[in-house]
């Protein structure tokens, strides 16, 4: 019997509600695929064609939550500073990443990780469109090109914030937003120093 479009969505729905309850109940690392496919009342072989490993259900949720954080900083007006407004952007995306914050950890450490070599399909996406934003944001403010250096030292000290963030145990997370502000204070007053960031010397082979 054909599936339709709309069945497929649901039972994708029934498959990331099951996974969040599991998440959340029992834990990230003791629920298992059988578990998901079990509370979701599905096959586990057909678990597995929508989502090949339970991170991969945690992309999915994360990926929806930063897009919709993205969407609304994108449509947002501000008279802010650079660093007031990269402030913003990353302390929506956390508020809109809070309730996955216990279980979140697999997405950050093999989705956005700039240190991991093998990365899951359309993770170049998620970091892609962040990027565009916080270059979006700098020419807002007067940086016409944020150099290569530059971004990558941004999505290092990002994903940092992000990885502390999601074990910071201080109340409502205070710890990380003074994390985040001394870091985007530092990346800001690294972009408009006299001098400039540093460029990548080019050399002829």
């Amino acid at each position: 019997m054909r599936i339709t479009l709309e069945e497929k969505t649901a039972t994708r729905r029934r498959i990331v509600a099951a996974a969040v309850d599991l998440f959340r109940s029992q834990g990230f690392d003791a629920t298992t695929t059988r578990d998901i496919a079990h509370s979701a009342k599905i096959a586990t072989g057909t678990l597995f064609n929508y989502f090949d490993t339970k991170e991969a259900i945690v992309a999915e949720l994360a990926d929806e939550a930063l897009a919709k954080a993205r969407g609304a900083l994108a449509q947002a007006t501000s008279q802010s500073t650079f660093e007031e407004d990269l402030f913003t952007l990353v302390a929506t995306e956390l508020r809109q990443l809070r309730p996955l914050r216990k279980f979140i950890a697999p997405f950050l450490e093999t989705t956005l990780s700039p240190i991991v070599s093998m990365r899951r399909a359309g993770a170049d996406d998620t970091r892609i469109a962040h990027l565009e934003l916080v270059a979006e944001i700098a020419r807002r403010h007067g940086v016409a090109d944020l150099s290569p250096v530059a971004l990558q030292m941004y999505w290092a000290l990002y994903t940092g914030v992000l990885a502390y963030w999601a074990a910071d145990r201080s109340p409502k997370q205070e710890d990380t937003l003074a994390l985040l502000d001394e870091s985007l204070h530092m990346f800001a007053a690294w972009q408009f120093s006299p001098a400039g960031p540093p460029q990548i010397e080019r050399h002829a082979s």
